[in-house]
């Protein structure tokens, strides 16, 4: 049986899709934090059969836009003294800035570096989001 501390003050992210909690570790860059930082693949989950989790020893900021276009399903619970004190559930957001990026290459967003790339939930069972100023489409997917 695995035995993973149990973390006094931090943030665990939870029910990640099994194979999706690299992409999350390498997008928060947890290899380069001074905290522990447990990662587990392939846990047994009763939801989804196996999942990914993360736990991390401290408290970090965490874009939960970003997260949400990774694994929508995900919740990331809040610890403090050994107790978890909130539970944020994840959903697509409706709306990204500067997080997808506009591949249209006559879209005003990428011809002015200024501009920031901003799309919108078009279809949440596909996960399709629209750009703002093209309408190119993109799926979440896409996103690295």
């Amino acid at each position: 049986m695995l035995n993973i501390e149990q973390i006094r003050n931090g943030l665990v992210i939870d029910h990640i899709k099994a194979g999706q909690g690299i992409r999350i570790f390498n997008w928060l860059r947890l290899d380069k934090l001074p905290y522990t930082v447990a990662f587990i693949t392939n846990a047994n989950s009763e939801r989804s059969g196996k999942k990914d989790i993360i736990k991390i020893d401290n408290t970090i900021s965490i874009n939960y836009d970003v997260l949400g276009l990774i694994d929508p399903d995900i919740t990331v619970n809040i610890i403090e003294n050994e107790h978890v004190t909130e539970k944020i559930r994840l959903a697509l957001p409706k709306k990204v800035e500067n997080v997808l990026i506009c591949k249209n290459p006559r879209c005003i967003c990428s011809t002015e570096k200024y501009i920031n790339h901003v799309f919108h939930l078009e279809n949440e069972q596909l996960h399709t989001y629209r750009c703002e100023y093209c309408d190119e489409l993109i799926f979440a997917k896409d996103f690295k």
